[in-house]
């Protein structure tokens, strides 16, 4: 039997209960009363129009007259999660209690599919205490991923040797697409089938259409030698693209800034550097870009091995002047890894020698001596980088960070204001906890991790397939 039956149907399907004179419907009133599978809703005109134009919410509320009831012929337990979320915009705690692909099926018949989708990016359904690893996603062929990236409704793209993967948001296979780099070493999704690609032994940054795939655009740096140019790193912001580039002689780098909006269309070049001679601050190109909305700033960041050890720098950059306001020498502990989080106000690193997790608060930009150190304070002895492999990553109000194969989460703690001062000038605290249950700390050591939606995915040296962590509760 259809979902939607009897006499009288309109144009989506779902028919009109006749109802006796004693409960006439006002036609001037803003209560709606609708019977879904047997059961009464009352709800208002305003909250059914809230599901947008084209919604089958929409249409019941703009075809009621005084003598009638709609009736819909499906489960009202999921129309009642789906009012709800058009009530106050977030899926109530009952939903928990249904698997995620039952409610997008049902909401894609009611036209509201993408109110749930919204909801598996909203911040307050991400729980980093609960999560666990509770699905493996399978790639084709021998190669690891090489690289990773995600969108905010948790669909995700995987790098594994010259191919990409596509997962949609349910995590079911899409597409695997050939591409010319033999190795993608760095990925950055501009949307759910557009992605930027580029390899540092393979010139240019491609801009690939997952869906058709074939590459919509070729960007290069055309640096002084002609040489071409390779990619170390992408990032962006919500009007631009950036990439690092250097030139395949080595011997020149640069940020070039794109204009999403307008076909990719370049906007201009910052931290552009001709190396001379011995100059080895020059030489480092960026290998991690990040956008803080906050400040209006880019950071970049990059290191390399030299005589001294591993040395490197940090940079904060001002589009509108194209100079740089804030910048960290790294010298003594550099960074393995660094990151930078908008909502807790900081940049975070793990140092390539201690292991051990450090913050430079932002609201001391300028600050000579701007870290201090979260974990035990370990010494640096005998010349060991117990970090060289480690990762970090910030999402929401925590900081991800990756030992091998194991999984530290670093929470700050809130502290009143009275007692701030016994923990030093900084007045920060932060807590680690170690992530998952036993069984999730046997892999081998972790080479990317990255969030979307309300998950985070994780991959591993020599496994051909990407880790999935949720949160215990079935769906979300």
């Amino acid at each position: 039997m259809p979902p939607f039956v009897g006499s009288n149907p309109l144009s989506n399907g779902f028919r009109q209960k006749n109802i006796n004179n004693n409960n006439k419907i006002d036609s001037n009133s803003n209560i709606v009363t609708i019977d879904v599978g047997g059961q009464l809703f009352q709800t208002t005109k305003q909250t059914l129009n809230q599901a947008g134009s084209k919604s089958l919410f929409s249409t019941i509320s703009n075809n009621l007259d005084n003598s009638s009831i709609p009736f819909i012929d499906r489960d009202p337990e999921i129309f009642s999660i789906l009012l709800s979320l058009l009530r106050t915009g977030n899926l109530p705690s009952k939903a928990k209690n249904f698997d995620i692909q039952d409610l997008i099926f049902e909401a894609k018949f009611y036209g509201v599919e993408q109110l749930i989708l919204n909801s598996q990016s909203n911040p307050s359904q991400f729980e980093p205490f609960d999560l666990e690893n509770s699905l493996l996603l399978p790639l084709s062929g021998r190669d690891s991923p090489t690289a990773i990236s995600t969108t905010e409704n948790g669909s995700v793209q995987v790098a594994h040797g010259c191919k990409i993967t596509s997962f949609d948001c349910f995590l079911k296979r899409k597409s695997t697409i050939l591409t010319q780099f033999s190795v993608i070493d760095s990925m950055l999704c501009l949307n759910s089938r557009i992605v930027a690609v580029g390899a540092v032994d393979f010139s240019g940054l491609q801009i690939l259409d997952l869906v058709k795939g074939i590459v919509e655009k070729n960007l290069n740096w055309e640096n002084v030698t002609k040489s071409g140019s390779t990619v170390q790193a992408i990032g962006s912001s919500s009007e631009f693209l950036f990439t690092s580039f250097e030139s395949c002689r080595r011997n020149s780098n640069c940020i070039m800034i794109y204009d999403i909006n307008d076909d990719f269309k370049p906007v201009t070049k910052i931290g552009h550097y001709e190396i001379f001679g011995a100059e080895l601050d020059s030489a480092i190109p960026a290998t991690k870009l990040r956008w803080l909305p906050s400040h209006n700033l880019l950071m970049s960041a990059g290191s390399h091995s030299g005589p001294s050890g591993v040395v490197g720098n940090i940079k904060f950059w001002d589009l509108r002047s194209g100079n740089s306001v804030w910048e960290i020498k790294e010298n003594v502990d550099c960074f393995s890894d660094i990151t930078v989080s908008d909502s807790l106000s900081g940049i975070f690193k793990v140092g390539v020698h201690s292991g051990e997790v450090f913050l430079a608060d932002l609201r001391n930009i300028g600050s000579e001596n701007a870290w201090f150190c979260l974990g035990d304070q370990r010494k640096v002895t005998n010349g060991k980088k117990d970090g060289m492999w480690c990762k970090i990553e910030s999402h929401g109000n925590q900081v991800f960070c990756t030992k091998g194969g194991n999984i530290e989460l670093w929470s700050e703690v809130l502290l009143d204001d009275s007692i701030k001062g016994r923990f030093g000038s900084e007045g920060r605290v932060f807590r680690k906890n170690f992530m998952g249950r036993a069984k999730d700390f046997c892999g081998n050591r972790i080479t990317h991790i990255n969030f979307g939606g309300n998950r985070m995915f994780v991959t591993r040296k020599d496994q051909q397939f990407v880790e999935v962590w949720q949160s215990s509760v079935r769906g979300f």
